[in-house]
């Protein structure tokens, strides 16, 4: 297969995951959403967390929500795991790299809060023992998964929202991704502001 043909492939992978996603999770983001919007109202905020691209993810999310994302509105309360070198690096070196976002959603969370837990394999050790830090303290979950949601999926309630992209190849999974992320930025906003 030549170069073109190939880059053409990927372009049409891509699509049809979006398509696909778009008729299976459009009733859950919308709930993930409202979920959100509730939980700001309430004076609580918004966690996230991930690895690799996906604590990119977390960080693109965190900025949308407390910056903006299409339209201007006030500031919303989020926090990117992700992002605090001193944390990340003492938690690593002192207990685990396991614990680096759970250590923080002991520390930093509370009932009424919601975690975004993202991982392209559903198996993260550390958004694992985050989401089942979360669980203990009365933190709803809004996980974003791949490959059928692995652990991640076994530990999720029934007040919890589960956005799993129905593919295995982690790269069309991470593109899926950050169209699920910019719907719930959407979502929020429309509910906010319209």
């Amino acid at each position: 297969m030549d170069l073109v043909s190939r880059i053409g492939e990927l372009f049409s992978e891509s699509a049809h995951l979006k398509l696909e996603c778009m008729d299976a999770l459009a009733g859950p983001i919308a709930t993930a959403a409202q979920l959100m919007v509730e939980c700001l109202k309430a004076d609580c905020k918004i966690l996230a967390c991930g690895n690799g691209g996906s604590a990119a993810d977390a960080q693109h999310f965190s900025a949308e929500l407390i910056g903006r994302f299409e339209r201007e509105r006030q500031e919303l309360a989020a926090i990117a795991l992700t992002t605090d070198t001193s944390i990340l690096t003492a938690v690593g070196n002192d207990y685990s790299y396991d614990e680096v976002f759970s250590k923080q959603v002991r520390g930093l969370g509370k009932k009424g809060d919601i975690l975004i837990g993202i991982s392209t394999s559903g198996n993260s050790k550390n958004v694992v023992k985050a989401i089942e830090a979360a669980k203990k303290m009365g933190i709803k979950i809004i996980a974003l998964t791949g490959n059928g949601g692995g652990k991640i999926a076994s530990l999720l309630g029934a007040d919890d929202i589960h956005l799993c992209a129905p593919s295995t190849r982690t790269a069309r999974i991470q593109e899926t991704h950050l169209v699920l992320l910019h719907a719930l930025c959407d979502g929020v906003d429309h509910i906010l502001l319209d």
